[in-house]
């Protein structure tokens, strides 16, 4: 199977998991894949938003549920969860909306928010809006990327393996030096 099959087979499925795992590089990569014409920006924009919504209400209700004993047994996270909470405190609405933003802090941000008390529907509600824009930048963003690379350089089609490789690699590498800096 060629990369072009590979692609029109698995492409969105592949695109919603790795939306789950590492919503903004998958899905510039994607929005790219798009511009090439593997896939539709539509579908791309759709399934990110999709996935990335459902993760947040997810996280949410984990902390709504049980999220003060959560937080409590998980000390590595309790200077993120320190800034979560003072950056919810004193900008309240504009962190539900910004959150999604915030690379680093795409997880536990609902579950601080969920533990804080904030009222599920108005999160439910601001957290679509935050996410529609969020997916639709990142979608588009990886479409216009590709179509700049595209124009500077004519012969993309055939690296497009070695760009989608090199995506990925990129991403590993910072989850890699991410997990490596938080045990140091």
């Amino acid at each position: 199977m060629n990369l072009e099959g590979f692609i029109s087979a698995y492409g969105y499925p592949a695109l919603a998991i790795g939306t789950l795992v590492e919503g903004g590089t998958v899905g510039m990569i994607a929005g790219g894949l798009a511009n090439r014409g593997y896939l539709q920006l539509a579908w791309v924009i759709g399934i990110i938003f999709g996935c990335a919504f459902c993760a947040d209400q997810f996280f949410f209700q984990v902390g709504k549920r049980s999220g003060k004993n959560l937080l409590i047994k998980r000390p590595a996270w309790e200077s993120r969860v320190k800034r979560v909470r003072r950056f919810l405190v004193r900008y309240h609405i504009i962190a539900v909306l910004g959150f999604r933003f915030v690379y680093g802090m795409r997880t536990i941000t609902p579950i601080v928010i969920g533990a804080s008390g904030f009222d599920t529907r108005r999160f439910v509600m601001l957290n679509l809006c935050s996410t529609l824009l969020w997916a639709t930048v990142v979608g588009c963003s990886g479409y216009f990327f590709s179509h700049v690379l595209e124009t500077l350089f004519s012969d993309v089609r055939h690296h497009i393996g070695a760009i989608i490789c090199a995506g990925l690699v990129f991403s590993a590498g910072v989850w890699l030096w991410r997990r490596w800096a938080k045990g140091r």
